[in-house]
């Protein structure tokens, strides 16, 4: 009997820690920079919101093109140079000039998360053996989950016992600790791609990799949905009077995907893509159904466990599809598009789904994306769904 080629190396653990650290100080800024824009700068709350929703713009930005370079440049440059970048960027926060200077700090900030997560993304898929993709990426996707639950809480806890400028000495000493991760790390270079005359010239095959876009129009929708948790649960659970129930929803959240993680991976590379994302679509269109009517701490942490099920495993399917969807030197591009996806439905989709809330309230928002996810399941099958057993088999014979 063959042995199975060995996930858990130096390099997978080093480079999870790494991209952990990155997403803990994300999370963490993501609960407090409304709070702080408001007390320090006196903006409105839409301002306030702006600054949370700037990073993620800034991310989404740096992906697209850092995508695009991370074949040229190496994963240990791109990695290095963004790491670095993001520690620069972090002490920008305690230079208080404005709202507008913090405005460009967050869209800078979120620019350097962007090139080094694409850089930490595109190499844990290189180290990760080839018949494992679906289980070391969907652990390797706990890194950032445990983020989702831990940033949250320690932004809230320093929030509210310590001062701002103490929470940004923590996510200073954060980025460093991450760089410092990064320097341990044997980090495999695929062959760099020339450039020509012909390659200079900007096209969209050299921004997002064309053969993971299907999977990433479902990203799109999915974290769009997902938005609506990340932005508005504070202000729902005011609403229905649960606010203490809502401080622990990420810790379920996070908890229900750390339980699954270790069985999902493994069914993916098992059963193929579909035997996890079709339950997933319905658990997390529950969820959301769920969270619409909670009426007590249960139901609302109950939609928590639901939700984590459902979008929390999606992240790490998809991603997946998206990084086996292409060839080796194309890993860098294609998880680059499906970040692009992913950002883009976090990062607008507060915005978006701020003009609706006036003329829905939260609990019918709540109601129509569980109805949205729902619907998107079918898309899913065109997109990808029906082709997944033939993939697995091919797949089966590299």
């Amino acid at each position: 009997m063959k042995q199975q080629e060995k996930l858990w190396t130096k390099d997978f653990l080093f480079v999870s820690s790494a991209n952990f650290f990155l997403y803990l100080v994300f999370y963490l800024l993501l609960v407090t920079m409304t709070v702080y824009a408001v007390d320090a700068f006196g903006v409105s709350e839409s301002q306030a919101g702006l600054v949370t929703g700037i990073f993620i713009v800034g991310t989404l930005i740096g992906r697209l093109f850092i995508g695009r370079m991370i074949s040229t440049v190496g994963n240990k440059k791109m990695l290095y140079g963004g790491l670095l970048f993001f520690i620069i960027t972090s002490a920008f926060y305690f230079v208080q000039l404005g709202i507008v200077f913090l405005l460009v700090t967050r869209f800078l900030h979120g620019i350097a998360l962007g090139m080094a997560s694409t850089a930490t993304g595109t190499i844990v898929a290189e180290v990760i053996p080839s018949k494992r993709k679906g289980e070391g990426i969907s652990y390797y996707s706990m890194s950032i989950t445990l983020a989702t639950a831990i940033g949250p809480f320690i932004g809230l806890y320093m929030s509210h016992h310590t001062s701002f400028q103490m929470i940004f000495r923590f996510c200073l000493v954060l980025g460093i600790i991450s760089f410092l991760l990064s320097l341990f790390l044997h980090i495999p270079e695929v062959k760099k791609e020339t450039t020509t005359k012909e390659t200079k010239k900007l096209s969209l095959s050299q921004l997002i990799e064309i053969k993971a876009l299907p999977i990433a129009a479902i990203v799109l929708i999915v974290s769009f949905c997902y938005a609506s948790i990340l932005s508005f649960i504070n202000f729902y659970a005011i609403e229905i009077d649960l606010v203490n129930a809502a401080s622990l929803f990420f810790v379920f959240y996070a908890v229900a995907i750390l339980v699954s993680r270790p069985f999902t991976g493994r069914l993916m590379d098992e059963k193929g893509a579909n035997a996890v994302m079709y339950p997933a679509f319905l658990l997390f269109g529950i969820g959301l159904l769920l969270l619409s009517t909670a009426q007590n701490s249960f139901m609302l942490l109950f939609s928590g466990v639901l939700i984590g099920l459902g979008f929390g495993n999606m992240q790490s399917v998809t991603q997946a599809i998206a990084v086996k969807s292409t060839t080796p030197q194309q890993i860098g591009l294609a998880t680059s598009t499906y970040f692009i996806a992913l950002d883009a439905g976090l990062g607008f989709g507060p915005y978006l789904l701020g003009i609706i809330i006036p003329f829905t309230g939260y609990q019918y928002l709540y109601i129509i994306l569980g109805i949205l996810v729902l619907l998107t399941l079918p898309l899913y099958f065109v997109m990808h769904g029906k082709k997944d057993k033939k993939s697995l088999s091919n797949a089966s014979l590299t």
